[in-house]
């Protein structure tokens, strides 16, 4: 669901009028799509494939726990057959995040789902570095479990093609079949089939009387968030907290520093210094949902926040979650002037509230 309108900031630049602007919306989800990618891509290299494969099974299975059964509800989609049903589901929620996808019909017992290039997930150059046990962690996660949820036990899901073994697409179809289908059948790997021609015209639409330009945009930004909120969670789990932290903060810095200017540029906020990046952290915040204060005194510049809109759905927040946080801001203000420093003052996960301190480095 959307988050909350909160007012600007007192002295901080963070749009004008009520609505939230696109481009601080688009930046926020550009943001967090790269951390996610880059958290994976660093299990990845820093640990290994297989650990990477888990992280990816578990916060899949998380969120099709969370979403998929509601989702089906949400989008009036709980009453077709469930090959059909669950097809359609990723083509229209996955349409609505952002995400390019495709769905063809074939009967009430098939029907194709298919993610064309370039993958999301794996964005621009990251794709080459994504082993292919990681990419099937994600059908595993969700694809393969839909039956399950469903409570169709003849409901499978069969991939016939992945982008990142260099085939045109990641693609498959859900498929009921003629009996009970073994746990390690939900999901198969086959070569040879391919999926039909897609044709938008023929398949199903939201509204868009009811989907203008800013809800899209809103759409955009909590499907990313909520990927990369999920994403740490899961980290902390299968790492514990002091590993996931170490890593979710090298991904979130090392993102950071990567996108920060480019994220800048875009938002139309020029040179360096403290009063730039405040700026912009107060843009991104209140993209965000959150409602963030901004002074300044003397050589130090003081920013406050109230609420957490990426962790809204989590009852108590770990510490660690919000130090791994915490990095892509520490990040993205080195990114812009490396002589200051960011330094958290006060933190309250309860509420949650806090204030950092942008100053001179020591």
């Amino acid at each position: 669901m959307p988050g909350p309108d909160p007012a600007a900031g007192r002295t901080a630049s963070s749009g004008g009028g009520s609505s939230i602007e696109e481009s601080a919306l688009e930046a926020v989800a550009h943001l967090y799509h790269a951390f996610l990618t880059g958290l994976i891509l660093l299990v990845v290299a820093r640990k290994s494939p297989r650990h990477a494969a888990e992280l990816v099974f578990r916060l899949f299975r998380r969120k099709h726990l969370e979403q998929f059964l509601p989702g089906l509800a949400k989008l009036g989609l709980s009453a077709l057959p469930d090959a059909v049903a669950c097809a359609q589901y990723h083509y229209l929620s996955n349409h609505l995040g952002g995400v390019g996808v495709e769905y063809i019909y074939e009967s009430d017992r098939k029907a194709w789902i298919r993610y064309p290039p370039p993958r999301w997930i794996w964005a621009g150059t990251a794709i080459a570095g994504v082993p292919s046990e990681v990419s099937a962690a994600m059908l595993r996660g969700w694809h393969g479990h839909n039956g399950v949820s469903l409570e169709n036990p003849r409901l499978g899901f069969v991939c016939t093609g992945q982008t990142v073994d260099g085939e045109p697409g990641l693609e498959g179809y859900y498929l009921v079949g003629d009996r009970d289908l073994e746990p390690d059948e939900r999901l198969r790997f086959v070569r040879g089939e391919r999926a039909p021609r897609f044709d938008p015209a023929a398949a199903p639409a939201v509204d868009s009387a009811s989907w203008p330009a800013e809800r899209l945009a809103k759409a955009h930004r909590n499907y990313a968030m909520d990927y990369a909120s999920t994403a740490l969670l899961v980290l902390l789990d299968c790492f514990g907290s002091e590993e996931g932290r170490f890593l979710g903060g090298l991904a979130a810095r090392l993102i950071a520093l990567q996108h920060t200017r480019e994220i800048a540029t875009q938002l139309g906020i020029e040179g360096s210094g403290g009063d730039a990046f405040a700026e912009l952290f107060a843009r991104l915040a209140r993209a965000q949902g959150d409602f963030v204060e901004i002074d300044r005194h003397g050589d130090t510049i003081e920013i406050r926040q109230s609420g957490w809109h990426l962790m809204r759905r989590v009852g108590q927040t770990p510490v660690a979650a919000f130090e791994a946080w915490n990095e892509l801001w520490s990040g993205g203000l080195a990114s812009i002037d490396r002589f200051l420093e960011w330094q958290v003052v006060e933190r309250h996960l309860e509420e949650p509230r806090f204030v950092w301190r942008i100053q001179p480095a020591s």
